[in-house]
């Protein structure tokens, strides 16, 4: 990994069509049993390799054994009836069908540490694994329960601290927190999504992040932005207190978005992913977009801190479409690594 401004993609690539339907979130399997194993296996090599050529310098799984970012996680845990389900208002903005929180949340094996341990014998590079925040968590779910927003943060982040600290076990560098909640709960953030997240990097020695963004490109989220404003300062509410927290990396949305960059100066001292690809867009940036963006973030970050990345996950672009902005992305950021040498 080089010393100055390692590249990584934030969240989830493109799956292979013969794993899932493309440029579909959420995508059903199309293998099961055995074959499924086998295939989610076939599809770490391929992110891999893919990841490898465009040049990215951490590697990440792609999410390519799961089919949610959220909800795969809270599959593996008890108390969570799948079957009994309502209709919540996600993140504020749209409705959906969740499943129900029926009783106590506990984790009875490990869900991903497998997957890690697999990828982890497959390169020498730094690998980056992303699991859901507490209070993303809570929000993707009907609590009939623990009736508290709270309480069933804390229960979860107990959960994942118990999976986070198996995966640095099994050799992952870095553990991502991915927390789009934060963009909208700001009163909870910080009267209790912050220390929910502290608690679930408990103990960890690995460097830890903690992933906050405007969303994937589909239509609720692009949506939502238009209602923003000219400027998007939502990230203003959360990075003081994410400044003082035990979190290492804290990852933004930057890319062809309306965040005021100066927001970035009150996360001084902590190291910062700045998304410089927007996710939104099938539009391929050059290295010459990407080093724009990245110089505009050095005016607030000191260099050895800066981490070049995604915005959001691109699984619901195309395969070429990915494949070229994690290359533009990669090489963006040897323009700029060239002129500070």
């Amino acid at each position: 990994m080089p010393d100055l401004l390692p590249t990584s993609t934030v969240g989830s690539l493109p799956k292979p069509s013969w794993l899932a339907a493309p440029e579909q979130l959420w995508s059903p399997w199309k293998l099961q049993g055995e074959e499924l194993v086998a295939g989610r296996q076939d599809a770490l090599r391929v992110t891999l390799a893919e990841q490898n050529r465009a040049g990215c310098d951490i590697i990440c799984d792609g999410e390519q054994t799961r089919q949610h970012f959220v909800t795969t996680f809270i599959e593996h845990l008890s108390g969570v009836d799948f079957e009994k389900r309502e209709t919540v208002k996600i993140r504020d903005r749209y409705d959906a069908s969740v499943p129900t929180v029926v009783g106590p949340v506990t984790r009875e094996k490990p869900v991903f540490v497998e997957d890690a341990k697999f990828l982890r014998a497959q390169t020498g590079k730094p690998i980056k694994w992303a699991l859901p925040g507490p209070m993303t968590m809570v929000d993707t779910l009907y609590d009939a329960h623990y009736k508290s927003r709270e309480k069933l943060a804390w229960e979860f982040a107990e959960t994942l601290n118990q999976e986070a600290r198996e995966l640095e076990a099994a050799g992952v560098t870095i553990i991502q927190f991915d927390e789009p909640a934060f963009n909208v709960f700001f009163d909870e953030v910080n009267d209790w999504g912050i220390a929910a997240l502290e608690r679930a990097i408990d103990g960890l020695q690995c460097e830890t992040a903690v992933h906050i963004c405007y969303g994937y490109g589909i239509k609720a989220n692009t949506d939502w932005k238009n209602t923003l404003g000219a400027e998007w300062r939502q990230y203003e509410n959360t990075f003081p207190r994410l400044q003082a927290s035990g979190i290492d990396l804290v990852s933004l949305e930057c890319h062809n978005s309306r965040v005021p960059i100066e927001l970035i100066e009150l996360l001084r001292g902590k190291k910062v992913m700045v998304g410089a690809i927007d996710v939104a867009t099938t539009d391929i940036e050059t290295p010459e977009d990407v080093a724009s963006t990245l110089r505009k973030a050095l005016q607030f970050v000191d260099a050895e801190k800066l981490y070049p990345s995604t915005n959001c996950g691109m699984a619901p672009l195309s395969r070429d479409v990915a494949r070229g902005k994690l290359a533009a992305l990669s090489a963006g950021a040897r323009i700029v690594r060239q002129e500070i040498a």
